[in-house]
């Protein structure tokens, strides 16, 4: 997550969700989850700086079966460094956007912000491409959160409004594996939080609501500004976030719970084809 200028020590806010939820009908959802072991070796295998990282994650999107037709990089200006796009076709001229952020802060590992997202976009990408799909996805990689989003403010800026019409979600991951999986409810989509909470409540997975506005802001901000419905789920708490772990030398892959990175991974995968489901938002 990229720093807010300022903070209070009131860092995070837990919040239960009022659970209006949306219900759409459950049909059976087919997906392909990896094994642990292939989860935890893709998190672990992180390069030292952005550079690396970013080659490292398309050759990673190589290895999920993302062909050269399908994969591509955006030149963003302001960047040294371009956005890497994985685009899963689908039968519809509807679209969902899956992102999270490569780069990191000079301090620290990065592995928690956010590799542990960044490197979940090829895996949910095998989930996802084990059937037919209504949605095309688009499995985004953004470079330079952490100086203020400009790999995802580039991109979303430079959507057409015909695509920003098309597109009915906008999927944020950003700190994951500090804990069980969380949303940032007061800036995600209620429909899309509700859908997220009713199909952790069928899987049986732990979900919650935890709100971050003083810790700073992420990618989906730059979407949600453009009308797309958006949500970040992170693993932020108030003793997680009081322990100083973003953006210090603690941020390193000993700080990551892996049971509860893996079944974050497990929900995402769940809820990127429980979403192929709903209905077209309504863009007017």
């Amino acid at each position: 997550m990229s720093r807010s200028p300022s903070r209070s020590s009131a860092a995070v806010a837990v919040i239960t969700f009022a659970l209006c939820v949306f219900r759409a009908p459950a049909n059976e959802l087919r997906f392909q989850t990896l094994p642990r072991d292939m989860i935890e070796k893709r998190l672990s295998n992180y390069p030292g700086n952005d550079s690396e990282r970013e080659v490292h994650l398309k050759q990673m999107f190589v290895n999920a079966g993302c062909s050269d037709q399908h994969l591509s990089e955006q030149v963003v200006k302001g960047s040294k460094l371009p956005n890497v796009i994985c685009m899963l076709p689908g039968s519809s001229q509807r679209y969902i956007i899956v992102g999270a952020h490569f780069d990191h802060a000079p301090v620290g590992d990065g592995v928690v912000d956010n590799w542990s997202g960044a490197s979940l976009l090829p895996s949910l990408y095998e989930a996802v491409k084990s059937e037919p799909r209504l949605h095309s996805y688009i499995f985004l990689g953004f470079t330079d959160e952490e100086r203020g989003e400009i790999g995802s403010g580039f991109y979303a800026r430079h959507m057409s409004k015909e695509q920003v019409d098309e597109t009915d979600a906008m999927v944020n991951m950003d700190t994951l594996g500090l804990g069980q999986t969380k949303v940032w409810g007061s800036h995600s989509d209620k429909m899309l939080s509700g859908a997220l909470v009713y199909l952790a409540s069928r899987l049986n997975l732990p979900v919650g609501r935890v709100d971050v506005e003083q810790v700073g802001s992420t990618d989906s901000e730059q979407f949600a500004a453009r009308k797309i419905p958006s949500i970040t789920i992170h693993s932020l708490t108030q003793k997680t976030w009081d322990a100083r772990i973003l953006h210090t030398a603690k941020d390193k892959i000993s700080a990551i719970q892996l049971d509860d990175y893996y079944q974050s991974y497990r929900l995402l995968s769940a809820y990127l084809v429980y979403l192929d489901q709903l209905p077209a938002r309504d863009s007017k």
